[in-house]
């Protein structure tokens, strides 16, 4: 079995997901989750690289940092990887001027952006925004190009907020591909390019840095296609019931940020012993019912770790 400091061996920066790692959104504010301001400053007393990576596209990057900042966290524009200003980035070099279908909080992000004359779409998690009309409208503009591009702020499928889970922007993303008979540019997570631009700014190469996020698709798979090392916790919109991890025990814990930068400190972590040869499948049925009953916010005895 690999210890836990074999396991982080050369590993020099980590990348922190926000929303459901961080905190949970709610309507115009957020609940920070139990131990993770406490894990971020922590992070940063220690020796590694810290950087923040989301594919947050109902707030502007300027107010997803006061946000947090106001919940007590130790963080900076500066220290952020977000999809509106990458994607900004990508429509002035090719010269694309978008149809916008995204939520009015990051509209601001596009104001140097020209709108005029669509010659792409730009689609993001637009909320209340995604009506027939608004998705009618960049169907007929993708359908009138004659080499369309679509450009998507992340492929998420949901996402937890307070009030239970949301529907994302991935949803919307496939009619369209669906409907025109295209492939989406991904611009977040898990595009191996946006992590390598994390990284970029970190300084480091995919194998001294690890992902911590609470989603299997885009934080750990995505992580893991770039070649970095990736742990997703029991926090956000975790769920047992999805195969894919490793099965780990740390004891005792809420499966938080708070907890696995501890045991990552401690190197207190036990290691289940696994065939490596064959396909992983997860923790056992019974065990996942045992995580499945236990109620929210109490003590438990597990997080995940990818296959790496």
């Amino acid at each position: 079995m690999a210890a836990w400091g074999q396991r982080l061996a050369g590993v020099r920066g980590v990348l922190l997901d926000i929303s459901g790692v961080l905190f949970d959104g709610a309507e115009g504010s957020g609940v920070p989750i139990a131990g993770s301001v406490e894990a971020v400053a922590r992070l940063k007393r220690s020796r590694l690289k810290v950087r923040f990576c989301t594919n947050e596209s109902q707030k502007s990057l300027g107010d997803l940092v006061r946000l947090l900042q106001q919940l007590g966290f130790d963080i900076s524009e500066g220290e952020v990887t977000a999809p509106a200003p990458a994607t900004c980035l990508i429509l002035k070099e090719r010269g694309l001027r978008p149809y916008l279908l995204i939520h009015d909080g990051i509209r601001s992000e596009f104001d140097q952006i020209d709108t005029s004359n669509p010659n792409c779409v730009v689609i993001a998690d637009a909320g209340e925004s995604f009506s027939y009309q608004n998705m009618n409208k960049a169907f007929q503009v993708l359908m009138e190009l004659e080499n369309p591009v679509l450009i998507s702020l992340g492929k998420g499928r949901y996402y937890k907020e307070t009030s239970g889970l949301m529907l994302d922007v991935g949803a919307y993303v496939k009619a369209l591909e669906y409907a025109c008979g295209i492939e989406a540019e991904v611009v977040g997570k898990p595009s191996p390019e946006y992590f390598k631009s994390a990284l970029q700014e970190m300084g480091l190469e995919a194998h001294q840095a690890v992902m911590i996020g609470d989603d299997i698709v885009g934080d750990v798979g995505g992580a893991q296609q770039c070649g970095m090392r990736a742990l997703q916790v029991r926090t956000g919109k975790f769920s047992p019931l999805v195969p894919g991890c490793i099965f780990f025990v740390v004891s005792p814990s809420s499966c938080g940020m708070w907890e696995a930068a501890s045991a990552w400190f401690d190197e207190q972590c036990h290691v289940r012993a696994q065939d490596p040869n064959q396909r992983n499948t997860g923790p056992p049925a019974a065990e996942r019912g045992n995580l499945t009953a236990q109620p929210r916010g109490q003590p438990c005895s597990s997080f995940l770790w990818s296959d790496f």
